[in-house]
């Protein structure tokens, strides 16, 4: 389906995704404020599946209240709503899963092998080409049950086919044909994504239920980033410090051996290397 003719081929991307919980679900749009609040407004009005594609974002947003630059046509601005039965206590998987799928999307459709600063930026040659924001609502729950997601907003946008940054952002940002050199497609790379992250969705929730002998997310987490262990950080939060990473606790909360001897849990993002 689509809400405007655009060069964005929908029929593509729902050929690459059939099978998946998404198929005949994705709505595609020429310019949006945000695909989230899309979602959002969906999710609070009863939806529990969808995907909402823009070419532009006119409001797009990152973790922490950032804005995002999303350039017309240039990159991927997708929004997907999922409602998994999880507890809240996992929420912060869905965005580690989610930047899992995105790297595998990433390495299917440019062999490109991006590096994960935790919990979700990808990162190419150390400039960031993609972020992820994960919103969810907690469903009701009874006094002797654990609290449960009602509902998960992934938003996820990607630099695809940016030739340059603004000023502000050259040093920091790039895009998949900056770093390969070739106009990417981006229904693929739309494909590639739901694919992997209806598989990644599906093995939480396995592995939630003790169903699966494979290796858990939190492992398969720390082999795909290089932030996990053993980097030289600064974190801003807690007044700021810095340190070593320590890997991740049971929650998925990155540790950090602070240079003031404190082991510190990262509770909202703002890592970076020093």
């Amino acid at each position: 389906m689509s809400t405007e003719s655009s060069v964005f081929d929908v029929t593509a991307v729902e050929a690459g995704i059939a099978g998946t919980a998404f198929a005949g679900r994705v709505l595609h749009f020429a310019s949006v404020g945000s695909t989230n609040a899309l979602a959002l407004e969906a999710a609070q009005s009863g939806a529990r599946v969808g995907v909402w594609v823009a070419d532009e974002q006119t409001a797009g947003r990152g973790r922490g209240g950032h804005g995002w630059h999303s350039a017309a046509g240039d990159g991927l601005y997708v929004s997907v709503l999922i409602a998994p039965s999880l507890p809240m206590t996992m929420a912060l998987w869905l965005s580690l899963a989610t930047g899992l799928a995105a790297r595998s999307a990433v390495v299917e459709v440019t062999g490109l092998a991006a590096d994960i600063r935790w919990p979700n930026d990808l990162l190419l040659g150390g400039r960031k080409c993609g972020g992820i924001l994960v919103e969810t609502a907690v469903a009701a729950a009874r006094d002797d049950d654990r609290a449960l997601l009602r509902y998960g907003v992934i938003g996820v946008g990607i630099n695809v086919n940016h030739g340059a940054f603004p000023a502000e952002l050259a040093a920091l940002a790039t895009s998949l044909r900056m770093e390969s050199g070739n106009e990417i497609p981006r229904e693929a790379l739309l494909a590639a994504l739901l694919r992997s992250l209806d598989e990644e969705i599906a093995s939480l929730v396995w592995e939630y239920r003790g169903e699966t002998a494979a290796s858990g997310l939190l492992e398969r987490f720390a082999e795909a980033s290089s932030w996990v262990v053993g980097k030289q950080v600064r974190v801003d939060e807690a007044g700021g410090y810095t340190g070593v990473t320590a890997g991740l606790d049971e929650r998925g909360f990155l540790l950090v051996n602070g240079d003031d001897g404190v082991t510190h849990t990262v509770l909202s993002g703002g890592v970076r290397e020093r």
